[in-house]
């Protein structure tokens, strides 16, 4: 929520390099082919000839050669193309170089140019490394994960909070060939289950238990065996592909301890092994599943390879501008999910790439643990969804924290307000905010706003598209490219497109095509800058009584209410309108207000049509462990709330 090239299992290639899938790759059998859709005349212009899959003409792409040659490639780092030919289309810039490495070969350069720097910072464990502690651990870790009989393709689900041995199983994987099987740490015994058994994981890390979680205790349910299994050698009737179960923090029957098979992979036998295994790895292989969050139906393991996250990782630290700043400005406090892939590519991995030190703040998100976390270690960059951010903002003794060092940080994963953006950037001293734009199928950040855009430009808009990347809005009836200023379905194509979705093919095929232009199922607008402007997803879209109304340009609007803390817009059904308006606030602290003073707020600021016909006041809302808000579940609950 990106590829060029043609990207079939019987041609595979990635940006038209011919590149060999691993067997283990092809026989999951991804890749999907449907129709070319082709522009509608009415775009084209006399004497223009139109290239199919391109979706734009030769004329275009002249156009936009021609631009490019006309500026050196410094110009071009900090600025953004413009959209062509007044059509919703834009491709990002190609002087940044595409990186054709692996996640362990990009460590292993990090490491010895600056072996001594601070890598990460895990708080609640008490550990610190450098960037040399940190590749050695690794190293030691895939080594160990070879030496227990996993090889390379094999499938490891990380299961549990964000910790030390999280970030050390993402990067040892990587380092050994080995997918790493990215699992939500909230699933409870049906959803592991579904998870493991999609992807065909052989092997399962997690810790005892966390809070009221206790992860063994789960597994056990769906996996009787393990109790009773030789440790590595499991033999599950449910999971049969299962056969490796790891703990990180505790000996538990059937299963081997992490703190074990790190110390096996320190023997020099298994070190050689993986030395042997890394010469056989590509930069195109496989290399994470990340299950799609579930705000729209079942997840679906979105498949990644290490081309996919290494660029994209290092677009995010070159638009934030790391690679400029001095150690202790470049010290980023994520309280993110690493289970999710802003945490895991835009924490892990854009801290590997670019050398900055990766705080996490706390296991689960804290706010207080997240300030706590910039006061004490000088944190100068903070990641956030808009929850978080709302509930940073709004910690109690918010003002006896020290956040004089921070500069700047990232907010994505949901849409955010003016008014919180503008908040962010004044009371948490965040100059150099950015917004980013993105999906799990794009690896993932597909837009994203320059650190010296205006306050407006970030408060109105995700920014503008990333390089190597090409985007249009596509009218939703027509299939035609919308104009500017013009709502349509946002449709990304570039390196950054997911290899596909682990094991379903035809949910790739509806995804991507054979044109490789991944539908985001987001609607969207472009303006005559390149700036996109989110207003929902397409599935969210309420039609009124054959009016289209966008939750998001109305969610903007209630945040302008002064006694609203945050809300939400589902369209319910109606029997007579087709579908209603239903506004689902969250008031202040302390406030109190009612239905008909929030449609009295309304008269005369917004179309008649667009006042919800519903307002329901809430204490929070359907969420998924990201933070993302179920809207298909708080559709539901409004249905049956209102009784219809």
């Amino acid at each position: 929520m990106l590829r060029v090239g043609r990207l079939c299992a019987r041609s595979p290639g990635v940006l038209g390099a011919r590149v060999g899938l691993s067997r283990v790759w092809q026989e999951v059998g991804l890749w999907g082919v449907r129709p070319l859709r082709v522009l509608a005349p009415r775009l084209q212009a006399p004497g223009t000839e139109w290239k199919l899959g391109s979706r734009l003409g030769k004329r275009t792409f002249s156009l936009i050669k021609d631009r490019k040659s006309a500026s050196s490639s410094g110009e071009m780092d900090r600025t953004a193309t413009l959209p062509v030919g007044g059509l919703s289309y834009v491709q990002g810039h190609t002087t940044l170089h595409l990186i054709n490495k692996t996640v362990g070969q990009c460590l292993d350069a990090t490491a010895q140019r600056v072996p001594d720097r601070e890598a990460l910072v895990v708080h609640h464990e008490n550990i610190r490394l450098t960037f040399a502690q940190l590749k050695e651990e690794v190293d030691k870790a895939a080594s160990g994960l070879l030496s227990i009989g996993l090889c390379k393709g094999d499938r490891l689900g990380m299961w549990g909070p964000n910790s030390y041995a999280w970030v050390l199983m993402q990067l040892a994987t990587a380092q050994a060939g080995i997918i790493l099987v990215s699992v939500n740490p909230a699933y409870q015994a049906m959803e592991v289950e579904y998870a493991l058994r999609k992807v065909g994981c052989k092997a399962l890390v997690f810790p005892r238990q966390f809070k009221t979680q206790h992860y063994y205790n789960i597994l056990k349910q769906i996996c009787p065996e393990v109790e009773k299994a030789q440790p590595g050698d499991l033999k599950s009737q449910r999971l049969p592909d299962l056969t490796t179960v790891i703990s990180v923090d505790a000996p538990l029957p059937g299963t081997l301890l992490l703190d074990e098979v790190v110390a096996a992979g320190s023997q020099e036998q298994n070190l050689a092994r993986l030395r042997l295994t890394q010469q056989l790895l590509s930069c195109h292989d496989p290399i994470n599943i990340q299950f799609t969050s579930g705000t729209t139906g079942s997840p679906k393991g979105a498949t990644l390879s290490h081309y996919n996250i290494v660029n994209n990782s290092n677009m995010i630290g070159e638009r934030l501008r790391l690679h400029q700043k001095p150690p202790d400005k470049s010290r980023v406090v994520l309280p993110n999910p690493l289970y999710h892939c802003l945490g895991s590519v835009g924490g892990t991995m854009v801290s590997l790439m670019h050398g900055v030190t990766l705080i996490l703040s706390s296991p689960v998100f804290d706010g207080k643990k997240a300030l706590e976390a910039i006061s004490r270690e000088r944190g100068s960059l903070l990641y956030g969804t808009p929850t978080m951010f709302v509930d940073i903002l709004n910690q109690p003794d918010f003002s006896s924290y020290d956040i004089s060092a921070m500069c700047g940080g990232v907010i994505g994963g949901s849409p955010a307000s003016p008014e919180l953006i503008r908040a962010i950037i004044n009371k948490l001293n965040m100059k150099e905010l950015v917004v980013v734009y993105g999906s799990t199928e794009n690896s993932p950040v597909t837009f994203m706003n320059f650190t010296e855009d205006a306050v407006a430009q970030k408060a109105e808009s995700v920014g503008r598209v990333m390089p190597h990347t090409e985007a249009q809005i596509v009218n939703v009836g027509t299939g035609t490219l919308a104009e500017l200023n013009t709502p349509g379905e946002l449709c990304i194509r570039g390196y950054c497109v997911m290899l596909g979705y682990w094991g379903e093919p035809w949910k790739t095929e509806e995804a991507t095509g054979q044109d490789k232009w991944y539908q985001t199922g987001d609607i969207a607008m472009m303006d005559e800058q390149g700036f996109c402007k989110i207003l929902g997803r397409s599935k969210d879209m309420i039609i009124r009584g054959g009016e289209n109304i966008y939750p998001a340009e109305l969610e903007n609007f209630f945040h302008t209410h002064p006694q609203v803390q945050e809300v939400q817009v589902v369209g319910v059904k109606d029997d007579r309108m087709g579908e209603e308006i239903c506004a689902c606030i969250q008031l202040k602290k302390g406030e109190k207000t009612t239905a008909e003073e929030i449609k009295a707020f309304c008269k005369g600021k917004i179309s008649h049509f667009k006042i919800p016909r519903y307002i329901v006041f809430v204490t929070n809302y359907p969420l998924t462990v990201s933070g993302k808000v179920q809207k298909f579940k708080l559709r539901e609950q409004m249905e049956q709330h209102l009784n219809l």
